[in-house]
């Protein structure tokens, strides 16, 4: 049987065993998309992806995301996993300090910075619009967060490669230690075609914690109860800040913690552009990621 590379990776951590799993099967052209689910399905990781000889001239490669059930266009733990793979293996090399990854999401830049254990990765989010906001938009997020001190920003749905509702707790206290509905996020997702819901809170003291802001998520839409670090939606709430808070201190970036309430400890950092013609951040997010196996895979039958 003919078999690829094949690498396990924990995505945005410090050290290996603090952040969110990833499988990537390098140079996978020859598999088709039913062996690409098949293999993502037993693996049962979030996601699975694959990594092929890109379409694009612009593109150093091509990726394709899987999760057990279905492929998916965009995800940002994935892509920086990725991304890691692609040096790791010699797949492709960065031109300019950036790698051009080529998914359904489209041409996504990603940064990279410095090399080894220490090399942090940066994606470009895909662009995002927000589709509502308010926390009694919806009578079943206005459930969920009953009673809850919400934040400076109110709650939205927000769109850019994923759609996530996110919402922002008054104290990293209360967001640590809620115990969240989670029938009621699921119904939520299904009822407004999301992921679920995200929430973050702002930390009082980051410098002697490290991080800026704590972030929660629950992506019940994939049958996911809490993710430890999750790129797309922090991603969307940079955005949403970016967008509600143009000149605040979280303005061109910031670090996160995420995870702690489940056994990791996932550190993302983001980092945000000035607004381009077109009025919009860029937003990256990016961070370190560690290599747990490298082995071979093949399809299975």
């Amino acid at each position: 049987m003919t078999t690829s590379r094949y690498l396990q990776l924990d995505v945005f951590c410090a050290r290996a065993g603090g952040g969110n799993p990833l499988g990537t099967v390098i140079g996978a052209d020859d598999w088709s998309g039913e062996d690409m689910q098949r293999f993502a399905t037993w693996t049962n990781l979030v996601e699975t992806t694959f990594v092929l000889a890109p379409t694009k001239a612009e593109a150093s490669y091509r990726l394709r995301i899987f999760t057990p059930g279905k492929e998916i266009p965009f995800a940002g733990h994935p892509t920086i996993g990725s991304a890691h793979a692609v040096l790791e293996t010699g797949f492709a090399q960065p031109h300019g300090g950036l790698l051009v990854q080529e998914c359904a999401a489209g041409l996504l830049p990603v940064r990279v910075e410095g090399d080894g254990t220490a090399r942090r990765l940066f994606v470009q989010a895909p662009g995002a619009r927000v589709i509502r906001e308010g926390v009694h938009v919806d009578p079943v997020l206005s459930y969920l967060l009953r009673g809850i001190a919400l934040g400076a920003l109110p709650p939205a749905c927000v769109e850019g490669g994923r759609r996530w509702w996110v919402a922002e707790f008054a104290s990293e206290a209360a967001l640590r230690g809620w115990q969240p509905e989670h029938a009621s996020i699921g119904t939520l997702a299904r009822e407004t075609d999301t992921l679920g819901l995200c929430a973050f809170a702002r930390c009082a003291n980051g410098t002697e914690t490290g991080y800026d802001l704590v972030v929660r998520a629950f992506p019940a839409g994939v049958g996911i109860v809490e993710d430890p670090a999750s790129g797309a939606a922090n991603g969307l709430i940079a955005a949403w800040i970016a967008l509600r808070e143009p000149q605040g201190a979280l303005a061109r970036g910031y670090r996160v913690s995420q995870g702690r309430e489940i056994g990791r400890d996932a550190s993302i950092q983001i980092r945000i552009d000035s607004p381009g013609p077109s009025g919009k951040a860029a937003v990256w997010v990016g961070g370190q990621t560690h290599t747990v196996i490298d082995g071979r895979a093949g399809r299975l039958p």
